[in-house]
């Protein structure tokens, strides 16, 4: 009997606030929507990896194999979070089950509020990443290229992922709790007022927000350092036209992050603070918004290339491929004419203005005129 009782509280842990049967409606649960959209991100998440593979096989400097590393984690991420939530809620709306009745032990919706918060903070956490692995690589050029090796680059990766990780898990450990959400479809963490369920809410939330903070602040400094360097005068300009495509895909990056997932994690802060019930409507809403950032993200990487821009202006392709400094023609004729030897006139001359040029005496003959 006492092994009976245990295991019906068990039964309860996730259905106790909102339990099945839920009144199925559209407006708020599309089977459309969720069939459509986890397509769409997974077909484009699957070729952003693609393009990502190719450019890192013709990648020379370690800066952008590194850089590489880091978007393809991050596209292997999305597409994971949405073949695994996406999955889930698609099998859901096809077949109409009762969560409870297949997961009387609450095992599958735990799963499934880990993958919920683990794929939602790992994009990111790793935009955070690469927003500091662009700090450091375009500040100190010589000390990241001695340091940032692929291989740190991978175990910068897992670190990231373990990470998440251990926040997931932190409602199985006591703090907070996964519940079951309506239309009864999907699983996420228990917005309430309650300490641990409001202490695990602001770690979340937290999380998120400090990590687009970290990526608006680096990202920030790092395009301010990379426009001047490259809009410098004499020896400061340096090739950079890697960089700023990096720059430019990051910067990309982290606007849509920043506009998918802050309405969400301000609403979870703001909702456990204040103590109100939470909006369903609202939270879908939000989620949806959230969902929108795995679908968006393998495009900056497939649109935002410099073969793409070579393409839409063919003019650039007489350019020197790896120099920002071929935009100013009277520049690039003076670097020419610089890194040719100087011919004798020239060196008499010292390399500068134009000067008269001095005839040769020619050579005395017998007759005198």
């Amino acid at each position: 009997m006492v092994w009976s009782a245990s295991a019906k509280n068990q039964t309860l842990t996730c259905f106790s606030i909102n339990s099945p049967p839920f009144n199925f409606n559209h407006t708020i649960a599309s089977a459309y929507y969720s069939a459509v959209f986890t397509g769409l991100g997974l077909s484009s998440n699957l070729f952003a990896f693609i393009v990502l593979v190719k450019a890192f096989q013709r990648a020379q400097s370690p800066s952008r194999s590194s850089f590489l590393i880091f978007l393809s984690s991050l596209v292997v991420t999305d597409f994971m979070g949405l073949l695994v939530t996406g999955s889930i809620v698609v099998s859901f709306h096809v077949t109409r089950s009762d969560w409870r009745g297949l997961d009387p032990h609450c095992y599958f919706c735990n799963f499934m509020g880990m993958s919920m918060v683990f794929y939602g903070l790992c994009p990111l956490l790793l935009g955070a990443v690469m927003a500091g692995e662009r700090f450091v690589g375009i500040h100190r050029p010589f000390a990241r290229s001695a340091n940032m090796s692929k291989s740190r680059a991978l175990f910068t990766v897992l670190a990231v992922w373990v990470f998440a990780g251990c926040i997931s898990l932190l409602p199985l450990a006591g703090l907070g709790s996964y519940h079951l959400q309506p239309p009864g479809s999907w699983c996420f963490i228990n917005i309430s007022s309650q300490p641990l369920d409001m202490t695990f809410c602001l770690i979340f939330s937290m999380v998120g927000l400090m990590s687009l903070a970290v990526s608006f602040l680096l990202n920030t400094v790092s395009v301010a350092t990379l426009l001047r360097i490259c809009c410098g005068q004499g020896d400061m300009q340096r090739q950079r036209n890697h960089e700023l495509e990096m720059m430019g895909q990051l910067v990309w990056i982290m606007i849509i992050a920043s506009i998918c997932w802050c309405p969400l994690l301000v609403f979870i802060a703001q909702t456990v603070l204040s103590g109100r019930h939470v909006q369903i409507g609202d939270l879908l809403l939000w989620i949806r918004f959230a969902t929108c950032n795995q679908i968006l993200d393998p495009w900056v990487y497939i649109l935002f290339r410099c073969s793409i821009f070579k393409c839409i202006f063919p003019a650039g392709k007489g350019r020197p491929r790896g120099s920002m400094i071929s935009l100013y023609p009277t520049i690039t004729a003076s670097r020419r004419r610089l890194s040719q030897p100087l011919t004798g006139v020239e060196a008499a001359c010292g390399g500068g203005a134009p000067c008269v040029e001095v005839l040769p005496t020619p050579p005395a003959s017998g007759l005198l005129l």
